[in-house]
């Protein structure tokens, strides 16, 4: 009786720090990720899965540290970084997050006009429920009930899994290109540079760092619960990234080997699936960029209304009322709404919206990692907390290769 008591013990510890870091790495598969990785898939054949390797573990260095200055400190990122280096670089911060946010919640609302739009519903009708269903989850519900139904969603991500399957993939080459190095031709290429920087970019998302420190302190989750957290947050980068080498893999097995290199929507990819893998692939991808686009469609205005008002000193939180906290709901609000107003524009370009606002994640990374770096081995902030070596490390190369493929991306585009 005494290891059935100690094993409920630890389920309970367990459950009590679960969410924030399994949901955060997972909605980072919203629908401007899919629509990233079907490009990489189509385009580029499996060449592009190397990538996969070093993304995940810079993840996993990433979101740890993020998680670990929330627990520890009991601030969220923006908080912190206002307290320490002012408020005009914080405004400047949040200007540009706010911009590059935008454009992911447009391509969210995006990934769920072109998932409906493959049965004939027309967007005209789902968009503005959509909108209307993620509005009363987040403004009527409580943090507790709202993560609740986010971990049910982020299950539903093993959808590209089984599809992945169906598509019946040469597996022995999707894993020789997952260990192999890229090719000399490829990065000279401006197209391959950019479809690197937008695959770093919807994995390791600026909004990300936001909204992952923020649920760890709106959660309560504290130093001495750190460890067990810590697992949720590797857990969730892990099974994260597996279901983006599933979906490159699907689309490379399918779409690439059967020609059709140029996709112009997320729609086109679950479409092209239909004869090459199946009708039962087909719907698998589609359901799954729907519950893709409606997950991040929710969690992305939030992220970026904790950010803003963490920043400005606002009150902010999902366990708060409407008028407890104006700010953080009114501009989870508008960008709701003029989010999927966007999407009701007619011959509004939704796909090359999706895949630029991965790039531009890509581009705004680096300074939001250089202040999470400079946070997290600040002494006098995090004690006995700091970075190893060995993270300070990694995280500082992660940065150094954003940087360097940004540039690469402009020199190459210059030269054409």
């Amino acid at each position: 009786m005494n290891w059935f008591k100690s094993w409920r013990v630890r389920m309970a510890v367990i459950l009590a720090v679960v969410g924030p870091g399994f949901i955060t790495a997972n909605v980072d598969n919203d629908a401007g990720g899919i629509a990233t990785y079907s490009v990489a898939g189509a385009q580029f054949g499996y060449s592009l899965l190397w990538t996969m390797i070093p993304i995940t573990i810079s993840l996993v260095v990433v979101q740890e540290m993020v998680a670990r200055m929330g627990a520890v400190t009991g601030k969220g990122l923006s908080d912190l970084i206002r307290e320490e280096f002012g408020f005009r670089v914080t405004f400047l911060l949040m200007v540009a997050l706010v911009v590059t946010n935008f454009g992911n919640v447009v391509a969210n609302f995006a990934g769920v006009a072109s998932s409906v739009e493959i049965f004939g519903v027309s967007r005209y009708v789902i968009v503005p429920l959509a909108a209307a269903l993620v509005w009363v989850l987040v403004v009527q519900g409580t943090y507790s009930s709202v993560e609740k139904i986010f971990l049910a969603a982020s299950a539903f991500y093993v959808c590209y899994i089984f599809a992945g399957m169906l598509a019946r993939p040469n597996w022995t080459a999707a894993f020789v290109a997952t260990v192999s190095r890229p090719t000399t031709a490829g990065i000279r290429n401006y197209g391959y540079i950019f479809m690197i920087v937008g695959l770093v970019g919807t994995t390791i998302a600026p909004w990300m760092q936001f909204y992952l420190q923020a649920s760890i302190v709106e959660k309560g989750i504290t130093a001495r619960q750190y460890q067990t957290s810590r697992w949720d947050v590797i857990a969730g980068c892990f099974f994260t990234d597996v279901v983006a080498w599933f979906i490159i893999v699907a689309c490379a097995a399918t779409l690439y080997a059967g020609g059709h290199h140029d996709i112009s929507s997320a729609a086109d990819a679950a479409q092209a699936l239909r004869p090459l893998a199946g009708e039962y692939a087909s719907l698998l991808f589609a359901a799954g960029l729907f519950n893709a686009s409606l997950f991040a469609a929710s969690i992305l205005p939030i992220s970026t209304a904790y950010a803003v008002c963490e920043g400005l000193g606002l009150e902010s939180g999902l366990d708060k009322r409407f008028e407890e906290a104006p700010a953080f709901y009114w501009l989870y609000t508008a960008l709701i709404v003029f989010g999927a107003g966007v999407i009701l524009v007619p011959r509004f370009p939704l796909f090359r919206v999706m895949v630029l606002s991965q790039v531009a994640n890509g581009v705004l990374l680096p300074f939001v990692l250089i202040f999470v770096l400079l946070l997290v081995n600040d002494k006098e902030l995090m004690g006995d907390y700091t970075n190893s070596r060995w993270y300070n490390v990694a995280s500082w190369l992660t940065v150094g290769v954003m940087i360097g493929l940004t540039l690469a991306m402009v020199i190459a585009q210059v030269r054409g």
